[in-house]
């Protein structure tokens, strides 16, 4: 099950009445859980093959607001997920963007290591590469501000 699907489910999660969905497609089976009384919701994959995802509902903390306020001007591109960033595909590589780069929509822009799977970041707005915000091999949080789009 791809990131995109994962993402949709998310989204149908957190704007429908319910608080648990699980899917089934073929061996790889996912069970997002929204809980309302401890925020974050808590999201749950049982199968190796399904990547990781963000949580259902997040609860945005004052200090990523204010860090947020201090970007450049620009789209920000948000981590889709909790995981490991890397800038290049493999160790020792060239780094997939650079600072100042003009990419496209749909651009590859960095790796996200989640569960053992490697999850290619595409850029969703096309641009130049105003801001990387997070160092190579870095831990990033779901929603955490990776590069900023001018």
């Amino acid at each position: 099950m791809d990131l995109r699907k994962l993402k949709k489910l998310i989204d149908l999660v957190q704007e429908s009445g319910i608080s648990e969905l699980e899917v089934t497609e073929g061996e790889e089976k996912v069970r997002i859980a929204k809980h309302t009384s401890a925020p974050p919701a808590t999201y749950y994959a049982q199968v190796p093959p399904a990547p990781a995802a963000a949580p259902a509902a997040v609860v945005a903390s004052p200090a990523l607001t204010d860090a947020e306020d201090e970007l450049p001007d620009g789209h920000v591109v948000k981590s889709p997920m909790v995981g490991t960033f890397y800038r290049a595909g493999a160790p020792g590589a060239k780094p997939l963007v650079e600072l100042g780069q003009k990419i496209a929509t749909g651009d590859r822009l960095c790796i996200i290591e989640a569960m053992k799977l490697m999850n290619e970041i595409e850029a969703d707005a096309s641009g130049v590469v105003k801001a990387i915000l997070v160092e190579n091999g870095e831990p990033v949080e779901y929603g955490q501000p990776l590069f900023v789009i001018g």
